[in-house]
């Protein structure tokens, strides 16, 4: 469990939920921002209420003060992605708060950014089965926010060139996105559409009519 400050977040309480990496939720209130994450690539369904009990349990919040739910909507792969998906329209739906989509490649684009890295930041993300995510960020824009330059798209692996600026994520920051988020609502930028960013069709075979049973 961590905490950061988040001068810009305002009045507003924002809870991130992401699945693209492992599992990360963030709480961001009265200026601060809580996280507690798990890196088990598979278990999400099973970390996501312990994580956000963790949160509130922290902040000494209650989840009546939510005023918008933040769900990471990729790249990322089909099993992991739709349980944080899930979670976040559940949560907001619950509430009858706003869902706020983002692609979490911007939050992890934003620290780079931030830093000093004037030439942009490419963002590589293990996508399984010899190919990898990748994204392509030129600079922040006036209210802070990463500007996409190319992608997200899905590369094989042998095809791929490593590049300087380049950047693997362990896992998806919340308290990025939080940042980012809460920089949206007061700039009134939009949030990404709801769409889940699988770039591949999902692992399920579509079924097909039955055989006719000849006589």
């Amino acid at each position: 469990m961590t905490s950061t400050e988040i001068p810009e977040l305002g009045a507003h309480v924002l809870l991130a939920i992401d699945t693209a990496i492992g599992t990360s939720v963030a709480l961001g209130v009265d200026g601060r921002v809580f996280t507690a994450m798990s890196d088990d690539h598979r278990g999400h369904a099973e970390a996501i209420g312990g994580l956000l009990a963790a949160v509130f349990s922290e902040s000494g919040v209650s989840p009546a003060r939510v005023t918008g739910v933040i769900a990471g909507v990729g790249p990322g792969p089909f099993t992991g992605l739709r349980v944080g998906i899930a979670a976040a329209h559940a949560f907001a739906l619950g509430r009858g708060v706003p869902l706020l989509p983002l692609e979490g490649h911007e939050a992890v684009a934003l620290e780079a950014l931030e830093s000093g890295a004037t030439a942009g930041v490419r963002v590589v993300q293990d996508a399984r089965r010899r190919e990898l995510f990748v994204t392509e960020y030129s600079g922040l824009d006036w209210a802070g926010i990463p500007q996409r330059s190319a992608g997200p798209g899905l590369v094989t692996r042998m095809a791929y060139e490593p590049v300087h600026n380049e950047l693997w994520p362990e896992r998806i920051p919340g308290a990025g996105l939080v940042r980012l988020a809460a920089r949206r609502l007061v700039s009134g930028t939009e949030f990404a559409d709801d769409r889940a960013r699988y770039l591949r069709a999902p692992d399920v075979a579509q079924p097909t009519a039955p055989k006719r049973v000849s006589t």
